[in-house]
């Protein structure tokens, strides 16, 4: 037995020697430019998805402003923004994302700003109304690649997809002529969705049509007496109030196509009521807060071509986001 034991701890040796070695590399080659490795300095990353592309955006100095959400708020425009308000904006929208998610990016550029930054939006969604204090993500996100503690990070390393980002983020600091990510983060979706046929099968677009309240209870007051929790909204005034003074927090309130707009009296309607109430209130906990609340009843969310889908809108509604951004910031004090 003994040779095979000899062998065994032979074995188990090499494993973590490569292993070891595997993650020292992985550290000072830094495959998602997060900064923590000073050895290599060319900026930016490959082309790649934003959940882990949004590592290097969020850090990046050029920035003084960002916007933080899911898809619901991806067609603001970094470049259109700062024409309305002067202020260089960095889109971190990560698409089928939630908020903690959403907190967890926000925390990431806030603790990476050498100044202090002009001003920070963030999408809040139904994603943000819901009770649950876990926030659950329905989707995968690499919250070790922001975490503030060494040792999480460390551990992420150790993935097979990093092995395969390592070979990659060699060529690209290598390579003169190596593609880079847009610095800014924007993602214009539009061209993808016609491509699928949002805006022309008509199997798509008849789902604007239906009507997911059309059966749902009405009520003369709120029939949930105790107090609405939205632990997300909680963390968000938490955060609220470590911002520094000078930097401007907008809330924005994303549409949905009219039919998906709960109808008032519905629990549906009471619950939306409240979480917008929470989000109002972080307004108590920093002075420069305002909400932008496009998810109301307003002419635009009837018209069924300004709408993919009936949470996902099209470019004049999000040039109207914008502009209603810019006159936020501008009655701030």
């Amino acid at each position: 037995m003994a040779p095979w034991r000899q062998f065994a701890i032979t074995l188990l040796g090499a494993a973590a020697i490569l292993l070891t070695g595997f993650v020292a590399l992985a550290y000072v080659i830094d495959p998602y430019d997060t900064g923590r490795s000073s050895l290599f300095t060319k900026p930016g990353v490959r082309p790649q998805g934003p959940r882990t592309a949004n590592a290097s955006r969020g850090r990046d100095q050029a920035f003084n402003a960002v916007i933080v959400g899911n898809s619901h708020i991806q067609l603001l425009a970094p470049d259109r923004l700062k024409h309305l308000t002067g202020l260089n904006f960095v889109q971190l929208a990560t698409p089928a994302s939630g908020a903690k998610e959403h907190l967890k990016l926000i925390d990431w550029f806030l603790r990476h700003r050498k100044e202090a930054p002009k001003a920070v939006v963030v999408s809040i969604d139904d994603f943000w109304c819901r009770s649950d204090p876990e926030l659950p993500n329905d989707k995968p996100f690499p919250f070790w690649l922001y975490s503030a503690n060494p040792l999480e990070y460390v551990r992420g390393l150790v993935r097979f997809d990093v092995l395969e980002e390592v070979s990659q983020r060699i060529d690209y600091l290598f390579r003169a002529a190596s593609e880079r990510a847009r610095p800014d983060g924007y993602w214009d979706y539009e061209p993808e969705y016609i491509g699928l046929g949002y805006t022309t099968d008509p199997g798509i677009r008849r789902r604007l049509d239906q009507k997911p309240y059309a059966d749902a209870v009405r009520y003369d007051h709120d029939p949930k007496n105790a107090e609405r929790r939205f632990p997300a909204v909680a963390r968000l005034r938490e955060l609220a109030v470590t911002l520094p003074e000078e930097t401007a927090l907008l809330l924005v309130m994303p549409p949905v196509y009219g039919n998906a707009l709960p109808p008032p009296g519905t629990e549906q309607a009471f619950l939306l009521h409240a979480c917008k109430a929470a989000a109002q209130a972080v307004q108590r906990d920093h002075t420069r807060t305002a909400v932008v609340d496009w998810l109301v009843d307003r002419p635009e969310i009837h018209v069924s071509d300004l709408f993919f889908d009936t949470s996902h809108y099209r470019q004049p509604i999000a040039k109207a986001i914008e502009a209603d951004i810019a006159a936020a910031l501008r009655r701030l004090p």
